[in-house]
C-alpha cells in the first residue's frame, strides 16, 4: 500500500486532529485567560508595544493567563508583560512560508499548521480578547469573534479594542453603512469597546464578569 502520509486530504485529518488534541491537552488546565491580539511589525520603540507590555503585566497581576499569537511585535509585547507580572505567558505559534519565529517570553509554547486550529485555541480558552492595531490577521481575528458572540456559538466575553485613532475608521463604515443598511443590528455594535489605555481594558474586563454575565458553557 503507498503511505500517502499527509499528502492527501484523507490522511491531512489526522494531523488536524493531532493540532486539537495537543493544543487541548496544554491548555485545559488554563481556566483564566486573556488573549491579546495584534500586528507583529510592531517594534520596541513603538508607543503600542510598550502598552501591550503594561497590558501583559497588569493582566498576569490580576491573575489571568496571557494568549497571543507567539510571534514578534504585540505578541511578543504582551508576553514580555505576562513575564514581568510573573503570570503565566502562552504562546500559539504557527508555522509560515517565512518562519515566525515564537519570542523568547512564551512559558507555554504550541504551534500548528493550521490557521483554524490555532484559532479555536485563541477563542476556546479565553475570558476576553484584547485587541491592539494590526494587519489582515488582527481583523480576522476581531471579525471572526464578534461573529461567534453575535451568533451565539460562543458565549459572550469581552472584547476590547486598543486605539481610536485605528479603529474609528472601521468603526464609522460599519455604522454608516452596516447598521445603516440592516446588515447588523445596532445592538451588534455593543459587542465590542474601544478604549485608549491598559487600564481601561482591564477595567473593562474586570466589571463585565462583576456584573454577572452569562458564562454558559462554549459549544
Amino acid at each position: 500500500m503507498e503511505d500517502k502520509g499527509y499528502g492527501s486530504d484523507a490522511w491531512r485529518i489526522f494531523r488536524i486532529i493531532s493540532e486539537f488534541v495537543d493544543g487541548f491537552e496544554t491548555l485545559e488546565r488554563v481556566k483564566n485567560a486573556v488573549t491579546v491580539w495584534g500586528s507583529a511589525r510592531i517594534k520596541e520603540d513603538d508607543i503600542l508595544y510598550k502598552k501591550a507590555v503594561k497590558t501583559g503585566k497588569l493582566l498576569a497581576e490580576k491573575g489571568y493567563a496571557i494568549i497571543t499569537g507567539g510571534g514578534p511585535g504585540i505578541m511578543e509585547a504582551a508576553n514580555l508583560g505576562a513575564t514581568l507580572g510573573k503570570g503565566e505567558s502562552i504562546g500559539i505559534n504557527i508555522e509560515l512560508p517565512h518562519e515566525q519565529k515564537p519570542n523568547p517570553y512564551i512559558k507555554t509554547l504550541i504551534s500548528c499548521r493550521y490557521f483554524f486550529t490555532r484559532k479555536v485555541m485563541f477563542v476556546k480558552y479565553a475570558k476576553g480578547f484584547i485587541i491592539f492595531p494590526g494587519g489582515f490577521g488582527t481583523l480576522d481575528e476581531f471579525s471572526e469573534t464578534i461573529t461567534l458572540i453575535q451568533t451565539e456559538r460562543i458565549h459572550k466575553f469581552p472584547v476590547i479594542l486598543i486605539g481610536m485613532n485605528y479603529w474609528e475608521g472601521l468603526i464609522k463604515w460599519m455604522e454608516d453603512i452596516l447598521v445603516s443598511n440592516g446588515y447588523i443590528d445596532h445592538k451588534d455594535m455593543r459587542l465590542f469597546k474601544i478604549v485608549e489605555e491598559p487600564e481601561e481594558a482591564i477595567r473593562c474586563i474586570d466589571e463585565f464578569y462583576k456584573k454577572g454575565a452569562n458564562q454558559k458553557t462554549k459549544r
